[in-house]
């Protein structure tokens, strides 16, 4: 299976339907059914206690793996989350980036199922995981 659109094309493309997010993410790796996405942690992701916010994680999770399938699927703006279900796993380093690796697991005709794996820059246990679920719009 082969890529719609590479790193290069993809980023683009987010920053002209989902520009905050352009802003916010950047695409570290882009492979068939993968992707590696990097948030840019800022004070406003941080929640008191000196960590990074449970809605950053999930903004991460859900933006990594809409990269992931525009890469695959191309220029479909409309992909949208039908279901993202996340488990905080340790507390994240505030003064570190999160990295997110997500796993296509299915890429079917309207479903696309994974997982996202986010850890804290610089350490490899993960603190958080993401189960998520994309509808694919009609072609058209």
């Amino acid at each position: 299976m082969d890529l719609a659109m590479d790193a290069a094309e993809t980023a683009a493309y987010l920053a002209e339907v989902y520009p905050v997010a352009a802003e916010k993410f950047t695409i570290e790796a882009l492979a068939p059914l993968s992707a590696q996405v990097r948030l840019k942690v800022g004070p406003e992701d941080l929640r008191p206690g000196g960590t990074v916010s449970g809605p950053s994680l999930f903004m991460l999770a859900d933006c990594a793996f809409y990269v992931a399938t525009l890469a695959m699927i191309g220029r479909r703006a409309l992909a949208v989350t039908t279901n993202c279900s996340i488990d905080f796993m340790r507390k994240p380093a505030a003064e570190a980036d999160i990295l997110a690796d997500v796993s296509i697991l299915k890429l079917g005709r309207v479903l696309v199922v994974g997982d996202v794996l986010m850890r804290s820059e610089g350490q490899e246990a993960p603190v958080a995981r993401a189960s998520v679920t994309y509808s694919i719009p009609p072609a058209g």
